[in-house]
């Protein structure tokens, strides 16, 4: 029976994985009601959860792709893959009114400039603090403060060593988790209740991810034009860090 089961499973993965990773949020968004009264957002526990299940899922199997490795899992494999992520951030900017991006456009411009500068600015010291002293190795830990998605992209485009790539991913992981559990808490205090400053939040913090679920927690509204300014980060990122920041950096050390 469990054979059954489990061929029925693994010879319609992609299904599957929508079911496990639906009854994942199902439990994270119980948990979030229930247990923490809403303090953290569903989203930031189900990444916490995933990220879990996805270490145990590469330390019981021995492989290097997380739950994707159990082979009735492997349909994770597909629907975390970039084809499928890239198309969800897209699709958050359909909810978008052009007034409202034209009212807050040169500040979101200015926040996405920022941001990407500061974070890169706040990881790069850090990788001096932990004894990195080569421009490869700092340029890429700090695109990986700017997100998780320019580090790596940064790391590759510069010959970093997968060690340090690692690293820059890691380091865009706790920036997004910390963006989606403190923005619902400080929204009122630092005026984010509109989509003006839900655009320049987003350029400024710069983690679609993070970005989008804080301000789920916050006011459903506003994630479309938060999420939009944070996609702009990711792809400013993209190319300023391999190039730009990576030259000031190689000249500075």
């Amino acid at each position: 029976m469990i054979e059954l089961v489990t061929k029925i499973l693994s010879s319609n993965a992609l299904i599957t994985a929508f079911v496990v990773v639906g009854l994942l949020m199902g439990c994270s968004y119980w948990l979030c009601n229930r247990i923490f009264s809403g303090r953290i957002h569903g989203s930031a526990l189900a990444i916490s959860i995933g990220l879990l299940l996805a270490y145990l899922g590469g330390h019981l199997t021995g492989g290097d792709q997380g739950l994707a490795d159990i082979p009735w899992l492997a349909g994770i494999g597909i629907m975390g893959g970039g084809m499928l992520r890239d198309f969800a951030i897209v699709a958050t900017a359909y909810g978008v009114r052009w007034p409202e991006i034209r009212r807050a456009g040169f500040r979101g411009v200015i926040a996405v400039i920022l941001g990407v500068i500061v974070s890169f600015t706040v990881g790069a010291l850090l990788a001096v603090i932990f004894g990195y002293r080569d421009a490869v190795s700092i340029t890429t830990i700090g695109a990986g403060a700017a997100t998780y998605i320019v580090g790596p992209v940064t790391g590759a485009a510069i010959g970093a060593s997968s060690t340090v790539i690692a690293l820059s991913i890691a380091a865009g992981l706790v920036k997004s988790i910390s963006v989606m559990v403190i923005t619902p808490l400080v929204a009122r205090r630092i005026g984010l209740t509109h989509p003006s400053a839900a655009m320049v939040f987003g350029g400024l913090m710069g983690t679609t991810s993070g970005v989008a679920a804080g301000l789920a927690a916050t006011d459903p509204k506003l994630v479309p034009y938060g999420a939009m300014t944070a996609t702009f980060y990711t792809g400013v990122g993209c190319l300023l860090a391999p190039s730009v920041l990576f030259l000031v950096v190689k000249a500075l050390v």
